[in-house]
């Protein structure tokens, strides 16, 4: 698989007192609904895995079989959430999985402390493990449950050749334009398929031209937006980048992030799709680096509390006392 750092260009600066500490190196692109390439930093050609970057991609196979033809949006932005765990994600999909007969133990993304720190806080004053409903990916894992019993499927919906899996590959490569080069395994147990940044964002770039009164596949991918943008509580929660970002463009656009520094963004209005991955993993970079490109193509105000904060900090210490900040350079 290609290295990722080859050809990787500097994107964010983090600045302490008038010296440059430290600097985030990664690879962007702007595609439009096409899926050409319209601005890129760095290698299009990196070869990345999207993490939950790709989340509304692997949920169109939900869709596009009838499964999930009467979920709301709620339901269906929860299918592309990596949440925080908050009451309002797990009892949301505690009831899915009831509506459909089934229970926690029939998940198979494994069991975390929610990421709401509040919500931490609750298990513990309560004296109670965190269960699977918890995950960050316990809606998407519904969602493979429903799409597995509509198929007539068995219960490890996890393992790669398993029908809900195999359905979400060939849709992968499919709406990516390219074969996939392999998989790792995700945090959640589900495979990752590996794919060029330039194909995730012409992915994304599909997204943004989708109408729902298209093909089958475009309706999907169209009701999946709407459900991302409309519901960003739903998609990550309190004081995530993912949420925030998403509140301040007021229903226009949807982000999702992945774990180790992925980035992407549908934006309909524009007809563009966004893609980005920092080599070093770090979330604070890939954070200013989408609110960057946002504020770049005009559906973010450079002066919305989010932009300033996710683009430039400010960086304070324990005190309280401001120390630093950061620098996004796109040339």
């Amino acid at each position: 698989m290609t290295e990722v750092s080859h050809g990787a260009v500097d994107l964010v600066e983090v600045i302490r007192g008038d010296r440059i500490e430290s600097v985030h190196r990664g690879h962007a692109v702007i595609c439009d609904g096409r899926g050409e390439v319209i601005e890129a930093w760095g290698d299009p050609g990196a070869v990345i895995y999207p993490r939950s970057s790709c989340k509304m991609i692997q949920a169109l196979p939900l869709l596009e079989s009838g499964a999930g033809r009467d979920l709301s949006d709620a339901r269906l932005a929860l299918a592309c959430a990596s949440h925080q765990g908050e009451a309002a994600h797990v009892e949301r999909v505690r009831a899915w999985l009831s509506d459909l007969s089934l229970g926690e133990a029939d998940l198979r993304c494994g069991a975390h402390m929610p990421y709401a720190e509040t919500a931490a806080a609750e298990l513990i004053r309560a004296d109670e493990t965190p269960c699977q409903l918890h995950n960050n990916c316990s809606g998407k894992h519904a969602g493979f449950l429903m799409l597995s019993r509509h198929l007539g499927a068995g219960p490890e919906y996890v393992e790669p050749d398993h029908p809900v899996q195999l359905a979400v590959r060939r849709t992968f490569e499919e709406v990516t334009g390219m074969e996939s080069p392999g998989y790792g395994i995700d945090g959640c147990s589900a495979p990752n398929f590996a794919t060029r940044l330039d194909a995730l964002g012409r992915a994304m770039g599909a997204f943004a031209a989708a109408r729902p009164d298209g093909d089958a596949r475009a309706s999907a991918m169209a009701r999946l937006t709407r459900a991302m943008a409309t519901e960003p509580m739903l998609v990550a929660g309190t004081g995530r980048a993912c949420t925030d970002l998403m509140d301040a463009m007021d229903g226009r656009v949807a982000v999702k992030t992945g774990a180790e520094a992925v980035f992407v963004a549908i934006l309909p209005e524009l007809d563009r799709g966004v893609a980005l991955k920092i080599v070093d993993g770090a979330t604070r970079a890939s954070e200013a680096v989408i609110a960057a490109l946002l504020v770049r193509l005009g559906a973010l105000s450079a002066e919305a509390p989010v932009a300033r904060r996710l683009m430039h900090g400010p960086i304070v210490n324990r005190r309280g006392i401001e120390t630093g900040r950061m620098q996004v350079r796109l040339g």
